[in-house]
């Protein structure tokens, strides 16, 4: 069921001060955005860490004086919301707030609806969500070259769970599987939280989930992560390893999660949304909290991020086919 859930957020009694005829003296130029309704679709269902973000920006910037409307479009792996925004209006208010299974989709699904690389147009990146690989305590494997000297033996067995089929942790699993020419059987679950049950139940040998979601459990000793996906180190756990340091140079894969929107926007509209939003994710208050969640800030433009996009497209095109990876 697709979920609607209005923000409507309303100015501040100092913005709105400054909007009275007394004080227009001392008011700036005006904002050029938003300067009206904006609207940003999330194509997942609530609750999950692109909505999380949606709702953090949608609130700021609903303090700038207009409405934002964060609507859910869940579906097909975030095809149905993005097709619903590619048709958008062209004014910069009709963003969609995705993460890289936007690049991932073209590999996977045969009838889009859309063309990914020119119906939609990147914004900004605001964030990084690199994924962990997770033992339990109690596991035989201290390092992540520990599972490597087992796991390309002949014969192996090794199991590794993920957050489900075509997600970044399963990517990340097959990738670290070709790298290090390992033989590791992928376990998909229907998400994080129960990939997570397993692995400290030993269901399967080890785990690769988002960051996020293993923290709380990395903290309390109940899991061990043994490497990082991400090229550089995270500050919440800065003792871990990343994957290129652990024998992968050049190693890297951190879900990218930013705003687009529809093709044909004016460039000058994009850089006005940029420049709005680069803003708001610069404040101290939303870096603290981003990287309390284990995400790495970014700040890409919208032709920096618009070639990150395109070229996971073909980057996961190439991997798609190269483990028979198709959702049709």
């Amino acid at each position: 069921m697709l979920t609607k859930m209005p923000v409507q957020l309303l100015c501040s009694l100092a913005c709105a001060a400054a909007l009275l005829p007394t004080a227009r003296a001392e008011v700036k130029a005006a904002p050029t955005f938003p300067v009206k309704t904006v609207e940003i679709t999330v194509p997942y269902a609530v609750g999950g860490g692109v909505d999380m973000l949606a709702r953090l920006i949608g609130d700021q910037l609903g303090r700038l004086g207009q409405s934002v409307i964060v609507e859910n479009k869940a579906g097909a792996g975030s095809t149905v919301g993005t097709r619903i925004v590619a048709g958008k209006p062209k004014d910069g208010h009709s963003l969609l707030m995705m993460n890289d299974a936007y690049s991932l989709a073209p590999a996977i699904y045969k009838n889009l609806g859309y063309d990914p690389k020119k119906d939609l147009a990147a914004v900004i990146n605001v964030a990084y969500a690199p994924m962990l690989v997770v033992v339990p305590a109690s596991s035989r494997f201290k390092t992540l070259a520990d599972v490597v000297e087992v796991g390309r033996q002949p014969g192996s067995k090794l199991s590794y769970g993920s957050c489900g089929a075509g997600t970044d942790p399963h990517l990340a699993g097959e990738m670290m599987n070709i790298e290090f020419k390992m033989h590791n059987v992928h376990v998909p679950y229907k998400g994080c939280g129960p990939a997570l049950v397993d692995v400290l139940g030993g269901q399967v040998d080890l785990a690769v989930v988002t960051i996020s979601g293993a923290l709380t459990y990395i903290s309390s000793g109940k899991l061990r992560a043994l490497a990082i996906t991400s090229s550089e180190r995270s500050k919440a756990v800065p003792d871990v390893p990343t994957v290129a340091e652990s024998g992968a140079p050049g190693f890297n894969l951190s879900q990218w999660q930013g705003l687009a929107v529809p093709g044909g926007t004016p460039d000058n509209i994009k850089m006005d949304i940029y420049k709005t939003v680069s803003a708001i994710m610069k404040t101290d208050a939303m870096r603290k909290r981003l990287e309390d969640l284990g995400y790495t800030t970014a700040d890409e433009g919208p032709a920096a991020f618009q070639k990150i996009v395109n070229d996971d497209i073909d980057r996961f095109a190439a991997l798609a086919r190269k483990i028979g990876l198709s959702a049709d």
